[in-house]
């Protein structure tokens, strides 16, 4: 065997050595670096940018909606009464026919189980279905629409809506009964 044979690794000299491993470093680095670039597409990020901003970043994280957790609600008996009576007055739409804010909740709320009957729920237009709960008095059913009864939740599960809005979808499904 001769010398030549015995050193076949290519590198020959500390010089060699060095830029092997100078480009074993830098090679795996730059085609992250590229990758990063296709991933990112080539942007950029820009200080200066208006949506870049500390405002402009919390508005996009803000959360959707919030949480209110509340204790008012109307106990059976004369404070439901006293709400009912204030539906006329402060709901005119329905005394007046004007029912666009009461449909919007009920499709938004009440829809979902009401129209399809789910969960045993009336549908809404069903005469027969709804006559006990009809001939049960409306305090009964403000009561189990704010209160929630069986399957259903409080206030058809939007907490957010007013007593006051309940009852006058309350009363819109009964009327659709009658």
């Amino acid at each position: 065997m001769s010398d030549t044979e015995e050193n076949s690794s290519g590198i020959d000299t500390p010089k060699q050595l060095v830029t092997v491993l100078l480009a074993a470093f830098v090679f795996p680095i730059t085609i992250v670096v590229l990758l990063a670039q296709l991933a990112t597409g080539g942007i950029s990020l820009d200080k200066n940018d208006p949506a870049m901003s500390g405002e402009a970043i919390a508005k996009r994280l803000k959360p959707v909606g919030s949480l209110v957790l509340t204790s008012t609600l109307p106990q059976a008996g004369e404070k439901l009464k006293e709400k009912a009576s204030l539906t006329m007055t402060m709901l005119p739409g329905a005394a007046s026919g004007d029912t666009d804010k009461v449909k919007v909740v009920y499709t938004a709320s009440c829809a979902a189980c009401h129209a399809s009957g789910a969960a045993g729920a009336p549908k809404l237009g069903d005469k027969k279905a709804w006559a006990p709960r009809i001939k049960s008095g409306n305090d009964t059913l403000y009561n189990s629409a704010i209160k929630g009864k069986k399957a259903m939740p409080a206030k058809g599960g939007n907490v957010s809506l007013s007593d006051v809005d309940v009852m006058a979808v309350v009363d819109y499904m009964v009327s659709q009964a009658k």
